[in-house]
């Protein structure tokens, strides 16, 4: 948050295109990604700024949805006229110049910003956050709470992975550069770039030729972490839409057998297409749709990835929205869920085969006290290693992942 002066000049139909965004997402409930990816098909002549300046807003108003509604007093009733009132305090907060739109006229700008500096002390506003998971977070996470969270609020840097099937990170690097798309290499990601500006990269040549994928680079370590070798035998049990699905094929260079599974269809549609253009060939789809599907495939994995449902707390930077939908009846329902997703689909491992248990969540009730319930009711499996990504400290997504060999 800042309040020092922005020489930025508002314009009418980009402020009113946010207004409407915003109405779709706060009272009619659509994901903000969603809304922001039609919003900006809208117009045909808006320039990349003011794409730019309409997403950036949508979705720090998002991020910062409780906090505004404080100021703005408006105690989240969303109509028309308070919908100005919070974009008011958006900009006012930013340091940018209202101009004399009716609406504006007669905004307490002294007010708001005393206001702003009045709320500091009361973290649930300060951060933006329901009181019920602000009281979770503290009870699990005690005093590291308070600067996970505030991490959490920090936008998304966008991370590409090179796909090692078809390039590398030095020839991707050149490409991208060349197609107007500047990209910066981190140390510790060894498969990373990162984007020095945002950019639509999809568009690009690299993109099309499959040269990449966008992938979080907290992301981007849990198919390291399963220590695949190519000509193994690997089942992806909640693979998704792929991403980490086709990071594992790159790491196996495309030899042995990728199983792919999951329990909605059209992801694995998805993950289809996505393959073809990574020119991953070692991937098979199943669609789970009977414990059927599981008992099959009993005993025959070298490595099983469990990549688990879960509240998705760790993501809470590039899903701001998220923080408003979830429910505290869901957080419970899904550990029940990744206990039973752990003890059933172990079974899909060899002896002496290894397993990696991965959320992106940073909760330890989603995460190191699954495996230590798991390992109480599976005397067959031990504990290798775990990680847990914190978002304070890698600056990127929170996550946690744990290694497990099943011994008998």
């Amino acid at each position: 948050m800042q309040t020092e002066k922005n020489i930025m000049r508002l314009h009418r139909n980009l402020v009113l295109a946010v207004l409407e965004a915003l109405n779709y997402i706060f009272n009619d409930g659509l994901m903000a990604s969603k809304v922001v990816e039609k919003t900006l098909k809208k117009d045909k002549r808006w320039g990349s700024n003011d794409r730019k300046f309409i997403a950036e807003t949508i979705y720090e108003i998002v991020r910062w949805r409780r906090l505004y509604n404080e100021i703005a007093g408006t105690k989240e009733h969303y109509t028309k006229d308070n919908l100005w009132k919070i974009f008011a305090v958006w900009a006012i907060l930013k340091g940018i110049k209202l101009p004399e739109w009716g609406h504006f006229i007669g905004t307490p700008e002294r007010r708001i910003k005393g206001k702003f500096d009045e709320i500091q002390s009361v973290r649930k506003i300060r951060e933006s956050i329901p009181d019920w998971l602000d009281a979770l977070g503290e009870k699990e996470l005690g005093k590291l709470w308070d600067k996970e969270l505030h991490a959490l609020n920090q936008p998304a840097e966008v991370i590409l992975r090179v796909n090692t099937l078809r390039t590398t990170k030095i020839a991707l690097k050149k490409k991208l550069e060349s197609e107007g798309v500047a990209v910066k290499i981190h140390a510790k990601y060894p498969d990373a770039l990162i984007l020095v500006e945002r950019k639509n990269v999809f568009i690009t040549e690299a993109f099309k030729n499959g040269f990449f994928e966008v992938q979080d680079a907290s992301s981007q370590l849990v198919s390291a972490f399963l220590d695949v070798q190519p000509g193994f035998r690997v089942i992806d049990a909640c693979a998704g839409a792929g991403g980490k699905t086709l990071h594992l094929a790159s790491l196996m260079q495309n030899k042995g057998q990728i199983i792919a599974l999951d329990i909605y269809k059209n992801k694995l549609n998805e993950l289809k297409r996505r393959a073809k253009r990574n020119g991953a060939h070692n991937i098979e789809q199943r669609h789970i749709e009977s414990s059927k599907t599981i008992k099959k495939l009993h005993n025959s994995a070298d490595r099983l990835l469990i990549d688990a449902p879960c509240s998705g707390l760790g993501v809470l930077k590039r899903n701001p929205d998220a923080k408003w939908k979830l429910k505290p009846e869901f957080i419970d329902q899904i550990k029940v869920t990744q206990q039973e997703i752990l003890n059933n689909y172990c079974k899909m491992l060899k002896v002496k085969g290894q397993m990696v248990y991965a959320t992106c969540s940073i909760l330890p009730s989603e995460n190191k006290a699954q495996i230590t319930e798991f390992l109480k009711n599976n005397a067959n499996f031990k504990l290798l290693k775990e990680q847990k990504v914190s978002p304070v400290q890698s600056g990127f997504d929170g996550f946690y992942m744990a290694l497990l060999e099943r011994t008998a």
